[in-house]
């Protein structure tokens, strides 16, 4: 059997064990405030940067086409060679051109020796009818041979200058300057006058690129300036980019030439076209880019650092702000676009207020805390990026709950 303990001895532990953590939590020191870096707000411009999908083409290309038809006796370039404006590519056999020469100056020289003769007819009848041997009908007649003659000397000389030029066409020449591609026929292929192409000139130095826009940004870039929000950049200060797909940029900024005045019916896109230098050839037609061109300036726009962000549960994006007497409050901010690790702030701060940066995961508010002021990074002064939209909720942890003390 079990013997019970007498009240009066139970007593005193019972109380001895529910005063103990109490006495225990009041012999322990109390946990000073957690350092935390701040940062003070200062407005600034800040450029509004959009980041659009293009392709490369080239400034100037032209199709190598024959002018007369023939046999393609000789290839005289080298393929994927700079090629310049004027210089033989390709010679098509010249036999037949050349016998339509000979026949052309023998033609002329006939004409000639008709027309000498008619000129001869023509001041003799002339002489006659001042003596008045013969009639004027003699002398309108040698009138009108003469001009026939004269008539026939310039067909004659223009088709001595046609088959001149048949001749010479048979050394087909590049039209342009500019690296050429493959050749598209070999010798002794039988070719046609406008017709067969030869192969292809493309000028890449200087390169244009040719990017689109919706015309929803861009007319939600004239409205932010109509507003006053935004100082439009005009197309001749614009600073353009070239991304590659591996993300490196390319060293020669370009220029922004022009903006189409029209809007794609199937795609609600707007072409731009912007200018690239290419010394080296690093860029060749049809290569897909990125272009990050520089369209507006914010002015007095505030920035903050991304690490300095935290999200509640339902998605609410905070910071925490120092107040007086070195404790921080909770505030509900708007957020716009992000580059280089730097949140556009719309709403819900103002310049000269000290924003938590580092050290925020584990306050709460009215927490107490010891600041340490930190300058802003370089990064702040980074353009606005509209071509990257902000992260969804749930792609941040809430740590707003983790925070809260217990009870």
């Amino acid at each position: 059997m079990h013997r019970f303990r007498p009240l009066a001895t139970t007593l005193p532990f019972l109380l001895a064990m529910l005063a103990g953590p109490a006495t225990l939590s009041a012999q322990q020191p109390q946990m000073p405030p957690p350092p935390v870096s701040v940062l003070e707000l200062r407005a600034q411009p800040l450029p509004v940067v959009n980041e659009l999908p293009g392709r490369v083409s080239a400034t100037r290309t032209a199709e190598v086409r024959p002018r007369v038809s023939g046999i393609v006796l000789e290839r005289v370039f080298e393929q994927g060679s700079f090629v310049q404006e004027g210089s033989m590519l390709y010679r098509i056999d010249p036999s037949q051109y050349a016998v339509a020469m000979a026949s052309a100056e023998a033609t002329l020289a006939r004409a000639n020796a008709n027309q000498l003769n008619a000129r001869d007819q023509q001041s003799r009848a002339e002489a006659l009818r001042e003596r008045r041997v013969t009639s004027g009908v003699e002398l309108e007649n040698a009138v009108t041979n003469l001009a026939i003659a004269d008539a026939e000397v310039a067909i004659a000389q223009a088709q001595l200058d046609q088959a001149r030029l048949n001749l010479n066409y048979t050394e087909v020449t590049a039209p342009i300057s500019g690296v050429i591609g493959r050749a598209l026929v070999t010798e002794g292929a039988l070719v046609s006058a406008q017709t067969d192409v030869l192969a292809t000139i493309q000028q890449l130095d200087p390169i244009y690129v040719d990017f689109t826009q919706s015309s929803t940004e861009m007319f939600a870039l004239r409205r932010a300036r109509a507003s006053g929000q935004l100082n439009m950049v005009s197309d001749d200060e614009a600073q353009v980019h070239l991304m590659f797909d591996d993300g490196s940029e390319y060293t020669h900024p370009g220029k922004l030439l022009f903006s189409e005045a029209n809007v794609d019916s199937t795609t609600g896109q707007i072409t731009l076209r912007a200018e690239f230098p290419n010394p080296d050839g690093d860029l060749l037609p049809g290569l897909y880019v990125r272009i990050r061109i520089e369209q507006a300036v914010r002015e007095n726009a505030l920035t903050i650092p991304q690490m300095a962000v935290q999200r509640d549960q339902s998605g609410q994006a905070y910071v925490y702000v120092m107040k007086s007497e070195d404790t921080v409050e909770r505030r509900n901010v708007t957020l716009g676009r992000t580059t280089n690790n730097q949140w556009l702030v719309e709403d819900g701060l103002e310049p000269g207020e000290r924003v938590v940066v580092a050290g925020a995961q584990k306050l709460y508010p009215d927490a107490k805390v010891v600041p340490e002021p930190v300058d802003a990074p370089a990064e702040a002064t980074g353009a606005e990026d509209q071509g990257s939209p902000a992260p969804d909720a749930d792609q941040e942890t809430d740590q707003d709950e983790a925070a809260q003390p217990a009870e």
